[in-house]
C-alpha cells in the first residue's frame, strides 16, 4: 500500500533520518518504537509531507514518487487518502468538537455543511463522544481532545492514519480510553502507523514493529518475533529497559 525507501532527513548538520526503509501493507498496523531522538517523528512527518525529506522514494497505490521533488499536486492527492493525529491534538480552541471534525471537509474539500455535520456526528459517535458534538476543547479531558482528533481523522475516510504519539500528552488515567479507541479501529482493518511508547499497545494490538535509533531501522518484523525473539542486540537492551520501566 505504501513504501518509502532511503528516506534521509537533516535539519542543519544533524543528521536525523540516515536512510530509512519503511513497508506498510493494507490493514497494517505498524508500532513505531525507538528511544527519544531516534527519528521516529521525522520519519512520520516526511512521510505526511510535514517536512520535507532530502531523499528518498514514496511508493504510494503502485506510484512511486521522488520526496525531494513531489510536486504540491501529489501532495494533495497523497493527503486525500491519509490522516494525522498530532500528540498534542492540534484543535481549534474557538470551536466545538463537532466544528473541529467538519472544518476540513466544510473548507478543504468544498463539502455542504449538513453533510459534513451527519458525517462528523457519525464520527464523534465512533470515538465514543456522540454527548459531545457542542463541547468546546476546554471543556473536554485531555482523552476526549484527542478522541476528537480522532474523529477528525476518521471523518476524511483516510485509506491510513498516522498517529504520532497519541497518548504522550495524557495523564495516564486517561491514555486507556484512546488506546481503546485505536484497538477498535484495528479490529475493524485500518491501516495505522504509530508512533508511540505503549508497549502493551506495541505488542498486543500492532501486526508490525519498527525499531529505530539514531535515525536508522535497528530491526523490524512482526510484533510476535519483535517481543519473543529479538535479533538484534540493542532490541534486546530496549527490551529490558522498557519491562525494568513497567515494573
Amino acid at each position: 500500500m505504501i513504501e518509502v525507501r532511503n528516506i534521509r532527513k537533516s535539519f542543519g548538520a544533524t543528521e536525523v533520518l540516515k536512510g530509512v526503509d519503511i513497508q506498510v501493507e493494507k490493514g497494517d498496523v505498524v508500532a513505531v518504537l525507538g528511544p527519544s531522538g531516534s527519528g521516529k517523528t521525522t520519519l512520520l512527518r516526511c512521510m505526511n509531507f510535514l517536512e520535507t525529506a532530502d531523499e528518498g522514494t514514496m511508493i504510494f497505490d503502485k506510484t512511486a514518487y521522488d520526496l525531494k521533488k513531489i510536486t504540491k499536486k501529489d501532495i494533495g492527492l497523497i493527503r486525500r487518502k491519509t490522516a494525522f493525529v498530532f500528540q498534542n491534538f492540534n484543535l481549534f480552541l474557538n470551536k466545538t468538537a463537532l466544528e473541529n471534525v467538519t472544518e476540513g471537509l466544510i473548507v478543504a474539500r468544498k463539502m455542504k455543511r449538513s453533510q459534513a455535520e451527519d458525517i462528523g456526528r457519525r464520527a464523534l459517535d465512533k470515538v465514543g463522544l456522540g454527548d459531545r458534538y457542542s463541547h468546546y476543547p476546554h471543556e473536554l479531558s485531555g482523552g476526549q481532545q484527542q478522541r476528537v482528533a480522532i474523529a477528525r481523522a476518521l471523518a476524511a475516510e483516510p485509506e491510513i492514519i498516522y498517529f504520532d504519539e497519541p497518548t504522550s500528552a495524557l495523564d495516564p488515567e486517561l491514555i486507556g480510553e484512546v488506546l481503546e479507541v485505536m484497538r477498535n479501529l484495528a479490529r475493524e482493518g485500518m491501516t495505522m502507523v504509530v508512533v508511540t511508547h505503549e508497549m502493551n499497545f506495541a505488542r498486543n494490538v500492532s501486526g508490525k514493529v519498527v525499531f529505530m535509533e539514531q535515525g536508522q531501522v535497528v530491526e523490524a518484523g512482526s510484533a510476535g518475533d519483535f517481543f519473543e525473539n529479538p535479533k538484534e542486540e540493542r532490541t534486546k537492551e530496549f527490551l529490558r529497559m522498557a519491562e525494568k520501566k513497567l515494573l
